[in-house]
């Protein structure tokens, strides 16, 4: 069996709350551009995601970018670009909900750890596992997942 160490996980809104996070104890961050996730209030730049994944790292901490958006054709183009440019920032992972998505970093950045988002809606095992079959290394389970559930 393996053991798996609990991890003080926190929001990163910007710069100044990363840096607040990491300095006053939090294992990692999550952080996000508002173009390309679901954290339409994140106040980062692409440029300031580099100095928080920096900074994190500096720190011995994980950072773990959000790439969470729910594609349209609109968004397909930013993709490459903003793909290629996390691979240079190396975070510890990306957090992505849409299997499009999912496939296109997996075949352009396949160095790249990736975590299925709760906004996936896994509630079951069998999705748990169909990730996992497709190379997640980490699914968070939906929010309406019981703890009754779990156990």
């Amino acid at each position: 069996m393996t053991e798996h160490r609990s991890e003080l996980l926190m929001p990163a809104g910007n710069l100044r709350k990363l840096k607040m996070a990491i300095l006053y104890g939090a294992d990692a961050v999550y952080l996000g551009t508002p173009d390309m996730s679901l954290r339409t209030k994140s106040q980062f730049s692409l440029e300031e995601v580099i100095e928080g994944v920096e900074f994190c790292h500096a720190h011995g901490k994980r950072a773990y970018l959000t790439l969470n958006l729910f594609s349209h054709n609109k968004d397909i183009p930013k993709l490459h670009e903003y793909v290629e440019t996390v691979r240079k920032v190396k975070p510890d992972g990306l957090i992505i909900a849409d299997p499009g998505v999912f496939q296109f970093v997996k075949t352009h950045a396949p160095e790249i750890p990736l975590h299925i988002s709760t906004q996936s809606n896994v509630s079951s095992w069998l999705s748990v596992k169909f990730w996992q079959d497709l190379g997640a290394e980490l699914v968070v389970l939906a929010r309406e997942v019981s703890f009754k559930e779990l156990c």
